[in-house]
């Protein structure tokens, strides 16, 4: 099995990554602030005007540790990696299972099942930690349950693409319509009205952004490290820029690893209203405290373990992109009738 490194988030401002041998020095203002040895990263992830030697990223390739570039508030920008990994016959068969429109449809419709249960998991684990005496948000998140329930039935019969996506789309629209009463800390605060980015306009959607990010960045780097082309997707058809197939499987993990991890930080009081701002076009951002405390707490996140449900082993959860990623792979060259998707239990 992989092993789970670390992900070194530089968010200093100004900080310049260098090479020394076979080590990363996080420099500032010319003052060496860190040293990290390149066989203890599985990625390097920087936060806005963050610099980088090229003899770094050259170590960075050889080593296939995943650097990337976001903006200071999580916006992607680019991506640096070494040589593609893998063999090319798994990508041939990729691109072509994505363009069957027919194969693409049963792939795209057990990654939504699983999305769509993995939903209804939260929601009904959120009914169950509700405060006795809430009928108002036990009424919405009931609801919201049945419906998912619905479209899990809906999907057991093979669809059409289109058809998946639409019900995919009735779905997340009934799950989001519950969210807000999921919440249950600092309601004048942090509250949520409907899912909204580009720029996010709330606490909570500026949080579920970021943490987005950062998993499609886990997933991108996974794919790549068992030989798949994270741009090419079955559910997420083709866009120049666009990683489909990550943004595809980002969908079974949502639910588990981004929206349930943003409510606890929430719910728990991890993060402060004061640690957020609105910008003159009303984009609401997280201060870089914030990002620093959403950030750890990944990382400390990632670090827990589960029984993977099909593997049925120990897994820890900074694995499962990449246990899906391998799982997707094996679908691909044949060894599995069908693609497992990750269903939280």
């Amino acid at each position: 099995m992989k092993q789970l490194l670390n992900t070194l988030f530089v968010t200093t401002q100004g900080s310049y990554l260098a090479k020394k041998e076979d080590t990363v020095l996080v420099n500032v203002e010319q003052e060496t602030r860190l040293r990290v040895p390149i066989h203890t990263l599985g990625s390097i992830v920087c936060f806005g005007n963050v610099g980088c030697s090229p003899f770094l990223m050259g170590l960075c390739g050889e080593n296939n540790v995943h650097l990337s570039f976001l903006t200071e508030n999580g916006r992607f920008l680019a991506r640096v990696h070494g040589p593609v990994n893998g063999n090319v016959l798994l990508r041939k068969e990729q691109y072509r299972r994505s363009d069957n429109l027919h194969d693409s449809a049963e792939i795209a419709r057990a990654i939504v099942l699983a999305k769509i249960a993995n939903c209804r998991v939260v929601l009904q684990r959120g009914l169950r930690d509700r405060p006795d005496g809430a009928l108002d948000s036990e009424t919405v998140i009931s609801a919201a349950v049945t419906a998912l329930g619905d479209s899990l039935e809906q999907l057991r019969r093979p669809e059409s693409l289109d058809s998946i996506r639409g019900t995919e789309g009735i779905a997340a629209n009934m799950y989001f319509s519950a969210f807000d009463h999921l919440i249950t800390a600092n309601k004048e605060a942090f509250y949520f009205k409907d899912r909204n980015r580009r720029p996010p306009t709330d606490n909570v959607n500026a949080m579920l952004s970021f943490v987005y990010t950062l998993l499609v960045h886990d997933i991108s780097s996974a794919l790549e490290a068992v030989g798949l082309d994270p741009a090419v997707g079955f559910l997420h058809r083709d866009r120049p820029g666009r990683p489909s197939l990550a943004l595809d499987m980002m969908e079974e993990f949502r639910p588990y690893l981004a929206d349930r991890f943003v409510l606890s930080m929430i719910n728990r009081r991890q993060v402060k209203p004061s640690g957020f701002q609105k910008t003159e076009s009303g984009a609401v951002t997280m201060n870089d405290d914030t990002r620093k405390t959403v950030l750890v707490a990944w990382q400390n996140r990632k670090q827990e373990e589960l029984t993977h449900p099909f593997l049925q082993e120990a897994v820890k959860i900074g694995l499962l992109p990449h246990v899906q990623a391998m799982l997707m792979a094996r679908f691909l060259r044949g060894d599995l009738d069908g693609y497992p998707p990750f269903l939280w239990r």
